[in-house]
Parts: structure tokens; C-alpha cells; sequence
């Protein structure tokens, strides 16, 4: 993919940086009905940089009226919120399923958007950091009730804090995304930032609030849950996660990318408005660290949808465990958030945010349906997050058809 020029940061960016990280998102042993809902034709609408649109009717396994309404309610979403790309897929056992990739994932080199790209997760990545520590958990090689500052040094009240509040995002930790970070970020918006320094930039900072009583959605929490990852594998956090959940599940186009230069291209460009016009962000995904600098794939996004919410990947008694949530007192849209993880309706997953993209993976374990969205803009007018939106719209769709 070929752009001239640096993305610039634009002056919705500066004044929401903290804003824009904050949700910022074969399986054949662990799945249930693949047999059934795995054929799918994609089908593209292509939104041209001139204005013309080439438009084909998704074909998959799916009912042709169900089809229809879930494409109508992906063009009424990207519409709605000015959305350039996307892709979105359905996957109901014993019915089929439906994919589709709808207009632009580089509106400059005007290259449509394609169900095979990888896009990036923002904070579905905070899913797969979180099942990491519930499987030390398992193993015995620590203790959700262990305290942060066994693993890490100079985090405030981290004599009290555990790595279950992380994980819950009851911690009460400063977060990273602060004013000196954006500073330092600004001035080299290309610079790969190490786990230990994006760390570096909340240890020692004042509370938020006292350990466990609130309930308010942080990156940094996640982060220092990556670094003791790292601390207890002796691995890189992304070594960890490639041996302990990428190839146990077959996940072949799903990476921790902190070098977008390592982005397997061509791949999607970001886009946030800027004067009302949609404006090409940086594609730096070192600045998330295991809170959000995961890629993958449509069809790698409904393996791991399924495996996050049935727990394959887990004791049977941790995963009963993971999903005991309430809900956020500050954060995402989720009816409830548990530990590295979310409940909206019924379905259990992830969703992400943060500089031009949006994601929501999700699967119900009730029905074995699961919807995978991802979009390429993020902070948009009127308010929301366009691909949770999408989501929910989807399942609306599926419960009354």
C-alpha cells in the first residue's frame, strides 16, 4: 500500500490521545458446529475515491432476507458514522454464515477493503493478554491474588493492588496515555516504544482511586499484566503469546505487531475526522503494548471469538471465574466487563479502539454464534463506536430472524 507523506495527528487526535487508546482492539479441537457454519462467498462494496460505488449482494449459507438485512445494517452503520472500510462476519451453527468487505481501506491508494487484510485489534489484544495470566494461574506459576509489586517496581499502592483488579480494571492506576507520553509521542510519532517504557510512564503517579473501589477501564492495567507475562514465562510477551495461544489455536494470520513496518500489507489505513473530513492516523502500534498492538484476521477473529468466550483455552473453573464482572463504572459499552473480558446481551468478548480503527469480537456460548467486526475510523461524529454498533445491530438482526 502506498501513501505519500506522514500521516499527521490531527487536533481531534491531540486533544482525545488518552480517549483514542482507551479501548483501543484452526480452532477445529475447541469449536462447536464448524462443519456447519464455516462456507461463506464474500462479496465487496467498493466506495471509489471518485464517488462510484461497485456493489455485489453478499452470497453465503445464510438465509438470502437474512443476508440482506445484516448488509443493510453494515452500509446504514458506516454511513451513519462516516466509516471509509470494513468487514464484518456472522457465523450461526447449523445455518451458515455471512462475510462481506464494504468500501474503502485506503481511500488515497483506493484500495477496497478485503475480508483477507489484517486489521488491527486495539483492545481485543487485552483478551488474549488476560487468558496469558489465567493460564499461569492454571499452571501454578502465579496467584491472581498475588500483589503488582511482586512483578513490578514503582507502581503506586502496588503493595495492595492485584492482578485480579488488573485484570477486573478496579486497580485504581494512573494510566499511561498522560501528557508527558502524548509529548513524547508527538515529537517521533514512528519511535517503537519498549513494554518497560510505556510502563515507565504511570509508575509512581497518584491513584485514581483506592484498589477495588471503583470500577474504571485503564490501559496501564493491562500493560503491567503483560509485563508479568513476560516476568513469569522469562519470554517476550510476544513470544508467550505465538507458543501459548496463536498456534495452540491455528490463529495464522494473528500477530503481536509493535513494528508496523512488519504489517503484512497491503493492510488498512486509520482514519479519524479532522474538520469534518476523514484523516489518515499513525499506524505506530507500539504505542499499545499488550493493551491493544495485536493484528489478525476476519476468519482468525471468529477462532479466537469462540475460544475467549467458552474458555477452551482454560480450566473449566477459571474460565466460571473469568466471567464474574459488573458493570464499568468508566469505559467501553459492555453490560458488564469480568476479567479480560466482556458481556453485552448474552455474548461474551472484546471490542476495540483507538487512532482510526474500530473491532468487536464476540461470541454467544448459549447459541455458538459469533460476530466479528472491524473498521478503519475511530472518534467519530455523532459519538459512538461504530463497529460495537455493527455488533449489536447483528445480533438484533440474528435474534429475530
Amino acid at each position: 500500500m502506498t501513501r505519500t507523506g506522514r500521516p499527521r495527528i490531527s487536533s481531534s487526535t491531540r486533544a482525545t490521545l488518552a480517549a483514542a487508546l482507551l479501548v483501543a482492539l484452526p480452532l477445529t479441537a475447541c469449536s462447536s458446529g464448524d462443519d456447519e457454519a464455516t462456507t461463506t462467498t464474500t462479496a465487496t462494496t467498493h466506495k471509489r475515491g471518485s464517488g462510484s460505488t461497485v456493489a455485489a449482494s453478499p452470497k453465503g449459507d445464510l438465509p438470502e432476507e437474512l443476508q440482506a438485512e445484516l448488509t443493510t445494517a453494515l452500509e446504514e452503520t458506516m454511513a451513519t458514522y462516516g466509516v471509509p472500510g470494513a468487514v464484518a462476519g456472522v457465523w450461526v451453527p447449523g445455518r451458515g454464515s455471512w462475510t462481506t468487505a464494504m468500501g474503502d481501506a485506503d481511500i488515497e491508494a483506493g484500495t477496497p477493503a478485503d475480508t483477507d487484510m489484517t486489521w488491527p485489534l486495539r483492545s481485543v489484544t487485552k483478551s488474549y493478554t488476560v487468558t496469558l495470566i489465567l493460564q499461569l494461574a492454571d499452571e501454578g506459576k502465579l496467584n491472581l491474588d498475588d500483589t503488582i509489586d511482586e512483578y513490578v517496581s514503582g507502581v503506586t499502592d502496588g503493595d495492595e493492588i492485584t492482578l485480579r483488579q488488573l485484570a477486573l480494571m478496579s486497580s485504581g492506576n494512573a494510566d499511561y496515555t498522560n501528557e508527558r507520553f502524548g509529548v513524547e509521542f508527538e515529537e517521533d510519532p514512528d519511535r517503537i516504544f519498549t513494554l518497560a517504557e510505556l510502563n515507565g510512564f504511570m509508575l509512581g503517579l497518584p491513584a485514581q482511586f483506592a484498589p477495588g473501589a471503583e470500577h474504571v477501564y485503564t490501559n496501564a492495567n493491562t500493560n503491567l499484566l503483560g509485563a508479568v507475562v513476560e516476568d513469569v514465562t522469562g519470554k517476550s510477551f510476544g513470544e508467550a503469546v505465538e507458543q501459548r495461544i496463536i498456534e495452540p489455536l491455528g490463529l495464522t494470520d494473528t500477530h503481536y505487531q509493535i513494528d508496523a513496518a512488519k504489517w503484512t500489507s497491503p493492510h488498512p489505513v486509520g482514519y479519524q475526522p479532522d474538520e469534518g473530513e476523514p484523516t489518515p492516523q499513525p499506524d505506530n502500534l507500539s504505542i499499545y503494548g499488550p493493551a491493544g498492538a495485536m493484528t489478525s484476521t476476519l476468519d482468525d477473529g471468529r477462532l479466537w471469538a469462540e475460544a475467549l468466550a467458552t474458555g477452551s483455552l482454560l480450566d473449566p473453573a477459571t474460565q466460571k471465574e473469568r466471567l464474574e464482572g459488573s458493570p464499568l463504572d468508566s469505559g467501553p459499552p459492555y453490560d458488564r466487563y469480568a476479567l479480560g473480558i466482556g458481556e453485552t446481551d448474552g455474548y461474551w468478548g472484546h471490542n476495540g479502539e483507538g487512532f482510526g480503527f474500530t473491532a468487536a469480537v464476540f461470541h454467544d456460548p448459549e447459541t455458538g454464534v459469533s460476530i466479528v467486526v472491524f473498521m478503519n475510523a475511530s472518534n467519530v461524529e455523532p459519538e459512538g463506536h461504530p463497529a460495537d454498533v455493527m455488533f449489536r445491530r447483528a445480533a438484533e438482526i440474528l435474534r429475530a430472524s
